[in-house]
């Protein structure tokens, strides 16, 4: 399967030239990112080298260079979240040279809520977009948003994952340097610390909730545990399917393409890996409400989830981003007292115990990306053009700055049931 030609939206001004010069937006935008340019240590580097605010290139700083400037101010008028990822995809602009892409972001994640002046902040109203309701996660809609990721090409994926087709975060050794550490063994440590967590072991019934490549239920079943999972990728099921045949274990491991709300039976352990983030606030309560119902007597459930402050939630959750756009529809980045207020209000499951691992998320995104760029000439030759790379290229690092800052973390959740009694469980 190969990727379509992306197609960038304009905004009007830049389709209709002779609009430009009315564009009170655009000029508004140019005030603000030089504002914004002297507020974090970023330069932000004209065509002919001078520098947007004035001042000289300072080489310890990492650098943005506007290529195409009018594009730039013009995408970030119209569509603030959205045009700076898309400027990057259209070539609009690029790092300066010897700046790194995620080098060059995490100044702005270290400043996220003081980069933009506080009284451009009340101009926000006027520029977020509402969430498209084509990507509300129904049972129609999660398998369109799946899909449009994860189906995208399992050569695709394979090019830049690691052996075991991990796509979520590693666990590194961390009584170790991070160099020199193998990437296939941080992502089975992942797996086996989250299997642990969910007290996974000889003669457990599993269910897992998003089955990714199938390394964590063919890891389950090598324990002795009998496994459910389900999945609405038909790429990734294809393949899983393949590879827990390959080490004998087709009989063990039962693989769905199967929406979470509509699996039926108990399990005494219950595990979902970054999958929670493409469930949508509105049915939060759904999903942790069909673990409970899923779960049980004395079952655990084990979660890996990215995570965000709260604060930064709700401030975000109502705007549509480039993320949500161009690379997870329907996606939410929940926080841990979203997953604590949900559970507790919703179901008899509370939080017992929470291992976060953030830095190696960094560490995780740095080696796909890597890795990604490296081997991009066999990504081309599936048909990816390139637009798509710095697409990619622009996720891949935006997020790694992210979780270098602490503006995003990860965590393996426990949940259990609510004591009824001091000797008994619900």
């Amino acid at each position: 399967m190969t990727a379509a030609p992306q197609a960038l939206s304009q905004p009007i001004c830049l389709r209709r030239p002779s609009l430009r010069h009315f564009c009170v937006r655009a000029r508004l935008a140019r005030s603000i990112v030089a504002q914004v340019a002297k507020r974090v240590p970023v330069d932000v580097v004209l065509p002919d080298g001078s520098l947007l605010g004035g001042g000289a290139r300072d080489a310890s700083r990492p650098g943005l260079q506007l290529v195409r400037p009018t594009a730039v101010f013009e995408r970030l008028a119209h569509h603030p979240k959205i045009g700076i990822g898309e400027g990057y995809m259209a070539g609009d602009w690029k790092t300066a040279e010897g700046t790194d892409l995620a080098d060059l972001f995490r100044p702005f994640a270290e400043r996220m809520t003081t980069a933009v002046p506080p009284g451009w902040l009340r101009l926000r109203g006027f520029v977020d977009r509402r969430i498209p309701t084509i990507q509300n996660n129904t049972l129609l809609g999660s398998r369109r948003n799946i899909e449009a990721h994860y189906d995208l090409s399992n050569d695709l994926f394979a090019t830049f994952l690691d052996e075991t087709m991990s796509y979520s975060s590693a666990m590194f050794d961390r009584s170790l340097p991070l160099s020199g550490q193998s990437f296939e063994e941080a992502q089975l440590r992942k797996v086996n610390a989250i299997l642990d967590m969910a007290k996974v072991g000889q003669g457990s019934r599993v269910l897992e909730i998003g089955t990714g490549w199938g390394t964590l239920a063919l890891e389950a079943a090598r324990r002795g545990a009998a496994v459910t999972t389900v999945t609405l990728s038909k790429e990734q099921a294809a393949l899983a399917r393949e590879r827990v045949a390959s080490a004998g274990h087709a009989d063990d491991v039962d693989i769905r393409i199967q929406d979470y709300r509509e699996v039926d039976g108990r399990y005494d352990a219950i595990v979902s890996v970054e999958m929670i983030e493409a469930v949508g606030e509105e049915y939060w309560e759904t999903y942790f409400r069909t673990i409970d119902e899923r779960l049980a007597p004395g079952g655990v459930a084990a979660v890996q989830a990215i995570l965000m402050s709260h604060e930064r939630l709700l401030a975000t959750k109502h705007s549509y981003g480039w993320i949500q756009k161009h690379i997870f529809p329907g996606g939410l980045i929940p926080s841990l007292q979203a997953i604590h207020e949900t559970t507790s209000a919703a179901t008899t499951l509370r939080m017992t115990g929470v291992d976060a691992f953030g830095a190696d998320y960094a560490e995780t995104l740095r080696r796909w990306r890597e890795t990604f760029l490296a081997r991009w000439p066999e990504v081309n030759a599936l048909g990816f053009d390139e637009t798509f790379r710095r697409k990619w290229e622009f996720y891949l690092a935006y997020c790694e700055a992210g979780f270098a800052t602490g503006y995003l973390d990860v965590a393996q959740v426990r949940l259990e049931r609510e004591l009824e009694t001091a000797g008994g469980t619900a």
